[in-house]
């Protein structure tokens, strides 16, 4: 299988989104496309199934799209179903209904197999039965009930109908099943997006074992590190191709740019020199021909461009704290929250300085915990309290304003009176709100840019504890970096519910974890966490093959004693016949009986059936003595 994008672009009226795309998917590539919002990354996935989006590109190549095999490609652009009156289970077995029809077909011929055992009717059984296995006929039940498990199903809601579930839960069953239904080349376009860790890591090893191509649009970077091996980047309109992960590609385009750069620099140099010195004596008939050869020098070159510098526009701040607090920021002792009935139990205590990370499965409890430390939310038992001159702020993920027609500048300078026009302009600018930007309802914001006036406004007021709740949603990867750098040299005290797990391990320095149900502290890293659980894991697989070890070994010892005791029993019957056979002989000789042949017949019957006794028994014996011997050796 094979697919190519050759020199294709794709405009929107007078606007040229890509111009200059050169792209291919291989047999099992894992694909990762990467670039800033609206850089048209979407698009380009929509670019792949309709190619009437595409024309020709600004390259000097032909342009072309190329498929080999005729794949078959899956993307969710849109939840949508069939019939939303369907069940759960019903929706997901539409996947697999090649085996179950194959099912069905094989019950028919076990049937005619009863009545009709043909050489025909066998052979027919037999390549059903083989066609099964090859489509996974055996596996396929797991396969949707472990997916369904994992993206937070429960088998109570195999038989609720598809209408009954919620908007999310429905984006969730259609990546379900557009995952299993295992297409060629599959499209996923942010598709950890409201997944919680859990989810991610059972999704991420599913795509690193998928037996054919990826194609991912994400800004989750531990995501792609653990999936990809090939990374297509979408800067000013044109693509590059680099080999690896996420993190391999970070490291190719820095090289990259710093030889290109000192390529180009060194050439400049060297085309200045040769000017010089040919403006100096094109003039002077006796170093003429010379001035000339330094010209021709400088045309003959093959001219290297000066590389683009990094597309790095984002948000920055001096974010400096007006207060300092005490050392201890907040102790929490037996605080027992939720809404109607508890989701867990906690105590910790925060240190001023302290960079608390808290991840774990949705729905379980961690934005509950931050609304009600923040207040908003009466505790049900226990308590928590504040340290000394601790100033705090809040971000919500859910970005509510009071007043969503207010603009942006309305909305900054109402927290904010006292600035002057222009510090309120100049705090606005340096969170990207330029010019008419500023001027713009809320309501008619981005998700990206409603988290920058939040995020704005939060850092202006100067708190030395910020709790923030999953901050890193709807931002690109640049803009992830730019939150990054800007609470990692915070000095105050920071308390993060994130499912971002790369953006966790570079600012968290200890972790609340919700899982399994139960809620632990780790004063450690998520690196750390992460090496932990594996020695557990690894743990686990050591004792339960020692008890496996020990369990054999039991059974073992028991086997070998049985045999042995039946060895000695063999012994003790071989002896014994022996002595029969003894007994019967000596019988024979007595005087009586040396003329009655009748008699001397009945005993030497009898002395052959006990000969034959011993010879079988001590066949048995021997073969006992065999095995206990190959137990001793292995």
């Amino acid at each position: 299988m094979n697919y190519k994008i050759v020199n294709g672009s794709v405009s929107y009226g007078a606007d040229t989104i890509l111009e200059e795309i050169n792209f291919e998917i291989k047999e099992k590539d894992k694909i990762a496309v990467v670039g800033r919002n609206g850089c048209g990354k979407s698009t380009l996935l929509k670019a792949i199934i309709d190619n009437e989006m595409l024309e020709q590109g600004i390259g000097e190549q032909k342009f072309g799209v190329y498929k080999q095999g005729n794949p078959v490609i899956g993307y969710l652009e849109q939840v949508q179903f069939e019939d939303d009156n369907c069940t759960l289970l019903q929706e997901i077995l539409k996947i697999y209904k090649p085996i179950i029809d194959l099912e069905q077909k094989i019950a028919k011929l076990e049937e005619e197999l009863k009545s009709d055992s043909t050489e025909k009717s066998i052979k027919n059984y037999t390549s059903a039965l083989e066609l099964y296995e090859l489509l996974d006929g055996y596996t396929y039940k797991k396969e949707y009930l472990t997916a369904l498990n994992k993206f937070g199903f429960s088998e109570n809601d195999l038989n609720k109908n598809i209408n009954d579930f919620s908007g999310g839960q429905k984006t969730k069953i259609a990546l379900i099943k557009l995952i299993l239904s295992k297409p060629d080349i599959l499209l996923l376009d942010e598709p950890t997006n409201h997944l919680d860790i859990t989810t991610i890591e059972w999704l991420e090893n599913y795509l690193k074992n998928y037996p054919k191509a990826i194609v991912i649009v994400s800004h989750d970077r531990m995501f792609l590190d653990k999936i990809v091996n090939k990374v297509y980047e979408i800067e000013y309109a044109s693509m590059t191709e680099y080999t690896g992960n996420y993190s391999a590609f970070e490291i190719q385009k820095r090289e990259n740019y710093e030889k290109q750069l000192k390529d180009y620099e060194y050439q400049q140099k060297e085309i200045k020199r040769l000017q010089a010195i040919a403006d100096r004596f094109r003039y002077k008939p006796t170093k003429a021909k010379m001035a000339l050869s330094k010209l021709k020098k400088i045309e003959q070159m093959v001219k290297i461009e000066e590389p683009n510098k990094y597309d790095l526009t984002t948000f920055h701040t001096n974010f400096k704290i007006n207060t300092e607090s005490g050392k201890l920021v907040l102790k929490v002792k037996d605080l027992e929250f939720g809404y109607d009935a508890s989701l867990g139990n906690l105590s910790f205590e925060v240190y001023k300085g302290q960079k608390l990370g808290i991840i774990g499965a949705n729905g379980k409890g961690k934005s509950t915990l931050l609304k009600t430390l923040m207040g908003y939310i009466p505790k049900i038992s226990g308590e928590y309290k504040y340290g000394y001159h601790v100033e705090k702020e809040y971000f919500d993920q859910q970005m509510e304003f009071v007043d969503k027609n207010k603009t942006v500048i309305e909305e900054f300078s109402d927290s904010f009176p006292n600035l002057t026009i222009t510090q309120t302009r100049s705090a606005l600018a340096s969170f990207m709100f330029y010019a008419d930007d500023i001027e713009k309802p809320i309501n008619l914001l981005s998700g990206g840019e409603r988290v920058r006036l939040q995020l704005c406004k939060i850092f202006k007021k100067g708190p030395n504890l910020l709790l923030l709740d999953e901050p890193t949603n709807h931002m690109d990867i640049i803009g992830k970096e730019s939150l990054e750098n800007i609470l990692k040299s915070y000095n105050g005290t920071l308390i993060v519910v994130s499912h971002d797990r790369y953006f966790i391990n570079k600012i968290a320095d200890s972790l609340i974890i919700f899982e399994n149900n139960s809620i632990k502290y780790f004063n450690e890293t998520y690196s750390q966490y992460l090496e932990k659980r594996e020695d557990e894991k690894r743990e686990v697989v050591i004792n339960e093959t020692e008890k496996k070890k020990d369990k054999s070994t039991y059974f073992e010892n028991k086997e070998k004693n049985r045999i042995k005791n039946k060895i000695k029993r063999l012994e003790n019957d071989i002896e014994k016949l022996e002595e029969e056979i003894k007994n019967i002989q000596l019988e024979m000789q007595k005087e009586e009986f040396c003329t009655n042949y009748i008699k001397l017949s009945e005993f030497q019957k009898n002395i052959d059936e006990k000969n034959n006794a011993i010879e079988e028994k001590m066949k048995e014996w021997e073969d006992l003595n065999k095995t206990i011997e190959l137990c001793n050796v292995e």
